[in-house]
């Protein structure tokens, strides 16, 4: 029988797929990192490949400025010419100056931590942080971190307010939120919290990624009704008593709606 061979075009486009995602794979968990960066090692684990490819693949990165590396601590992280490809993308996508005073306003009427994140495939991106008067802080969310939709409230109100078809078809393709994130996030216990987010209006995680730390999140639509943003609060648990949630709540919702609006035109 003869050995099956696809052309070398196909090939070469597959192939040529393949770098791209790890290199995208690669730059999203060091913008994850924050300011802090990472080693090579703990972003081949993160990524799932070896340690010499990711080495190699940051080197010819570095070359390009897409990532750099403190000569001190030997971490990586965001090169500046991805800062300037981002100026230059902001002129079109960036909405976090009309977000910016929604997250602020949030964050002094309640005293807590306030965020505004973006949706990106099954994934929503923090990308504005703003802290609140209280000092006692949660530290779970900051400026370019990443969480599975549905994990942080952020997430969860922005799944909630998909089709039902959308939630169902999200979940099927997460086999592994269950194994990553606890028993709390199988798919039984997220349809759960589903429901009771559309019930409620706005989204509340108790506790479900760092014990003691809870958050809540309401949907922000774009112009053609989508929830692709949301605002969220987060900090310690004595301070989303269940006396206060339904405040906090509304104020969510409030600025939300608000927001939607303004994006809306």
């Amino acid at each position: 029988m003869n050995e099956l061979r696809y052309p070398d075009h196909i090939v070469d486009t597959v192939q040529g797929g393949q770098v791209v995602a790890r290199v995208a794979s690669i730059l999203r968990e060091l913008g994850s990192s924050g300011q802090d960066g990472l080693r090579a090692g703990d972003v081949a684990l993160a990524v799932g490949l070896t340690r010499p490819t990711v080495y190699r693949l940051l080197r010819s990165l570095a070359a390009e400025g897409f990532v750099d590396q403190d000569n001190e601590t030997g971490r990586w992280m965001l090169g500046p010419e991805l800062f300037v490809m981002g100026t230059i993308a902001a002129g079109r996508y960036d909405v976090t100056t009309i977000a910016a005073g929604f997250v602020q306003r949030l964050a002094a009427v309640t005293g807590e931590s306030a965020f505004f994140s973006v949706r990106r495939g099954d994934e929503t991106v923090c990308l504005l942080r703003e802290e609140g008067s209280f000092p006692v802080r949660s530290f779970v969310l900051y400026e370019g971190v990443r969480f599975p939709l549905g994990v942080a409230s952020a997430g969860l109100a922005i799944l909630s307010f998909l089709r039902d078809g959308e939630v169902e078809a999200y979940l099927n393709r997460s086999p592994r939120l269950e194994a990553d994130w606890g028993d709390t996030h199988s798919a039984a216990a997220i349809r759960t919290r589903v429901r009771d987010t559309r019930d409620r209006g706005f989204a509340v995680n108790p506790g479900l990624i760092v014990e003691g730390s809870w958050g809540m999140g309401a949907a922000v639509f774009d112009a053609t009704g989508k929830p692709v943003y949301a605002l969220s609060l987060t900090g310690i648990e004595p301070r989303f008593a269940p006396a206060r949630l339904p405040g906090l709540g509304r104020m969510l919702l409030e600025e939300a709606h608000a927001l939607t609006r303004k994006l809306a035109g």
